[in-house]
């Protein structure tokens, strides 16, 4: 029997259905004509395998399932986000009722941090112009800084997009078999929007004003970070748990001071005024 074939014959009703086919009486088996070379495909069945007369699925070459480095398509996997997940994500980072690595639901993008980030560096360069133009009192003429824009793009986006990359880093030297680099970076890119209504005030120039609301946006954010990071971090033993978890809080201590010092304040560092044979952008 396993080297021969059978069809199967099957009396339908005068309706041309099988509604109401008689398995025992209406089946009839007789020995297939179905050679072991089918005349229709051209090729030989394989060994063993009954003849079907239907061909082989059709399977291609190409792995259409690899993306490289340099082609659009790998990068285009990080943005492939619609408008109401990046919203909802928004409103899960400003009102943390879940774990949020949860409601990233094993899909973190990074079209959110980005423009999250992007947003927070116009507005830090918006305020400290502002605070500068209010100090000037209108002495002199007044020149835009674009230090201020550059410090703020290096400081807000190496935070963002580098820190992460330590600790995920961190994470798999110390046997970490949870942490995933695009998690961490959509985690520290939607914690950035404590920082937006921070950032709106930064042109006042009353000093304590400035200071609570850092010290509000400080905690807030490092509140959300530790409660999404402790999971991952202490899937390390104790004692490194507590290490990057302080090393953590001393890092966005530090984004905090930073922020408040360079661009809250009037005389920020990173503020040069223009040179007297130099052309400057007039206010």
């Amino acid at each position: 029997m396993a080297g021969s074939g059978y069809d199967a014959v099957v009396d339908v009703d005068d309706e041309g259905d099988l509604g109401h086919t008689d398995l025992q009486e209406d089946l009839e088996f007789h020995n297939s004509n179905f050679a072991e070379t089918s005349p229709a495909l051209g090729r030989k069945s394989a060994p063993g395998a009954a003849s079907s007369g239907l061909p082989l699925p059709a399977t291609s070459s190409s792995s259409s399932g690899k993306r490289f480095l340099w082609t659009l398509s790998f990068y285009a996997q990080f943005f492939d986000v619609d408008t109401s997940s990046v919203l909802s994500r928004c409103w899960a980072a400003l009102y943390p009722r879940a774990n949020f690595l949860d409601v990233l639901e094993g899909n973190p993008d990074l079209y959110g941090p980005f423009w999250i980030a992007t947003t927070v560096v116009l507005i830090l360069f918006l305020g400290g112009t502002i605070s500068d133009y209010r100090a000037n009192n209108g002495g002199a003429a007044f020149a835009y800084d674009f230090g201020l824009l550059s410090g703020a793009a290096g400081l807000v986006y190496g935070y963002t997009f580098v820190v992460p990359v330590a600790l995920y880093l961190a994470l798999k030297y110390f046997g970490s078999e949870s942490a995933n680099l695009l998690e961490c970076w959509a985690l520290y890119g939607y914690n950035n929007l404590v920082w937006i209504p921070v950032a709106l005030v930064s042109w006042s120039s009353i000093s304590i004003l400035n200071w609570v609301f850092v010290a509000v946006g400080f905690g807030l954010s490092v509140a959300f970070l530790l409660r999404n990071l402790y999971p991952v971090l202490s899937a390390t033993d104790r004692q490194t748990s507590k290490v990057l978890l302080i090393l953590v809080v001393v890092l966005h201590f530090g984004l905090a001071i930073a922020i408040k010092v360079l661009f809250f304040a009037h005389g920020s560092p990173l503020k040069h005024p223009p040179a007297g044979d130099k052309p400057a952008m007039m206010f």
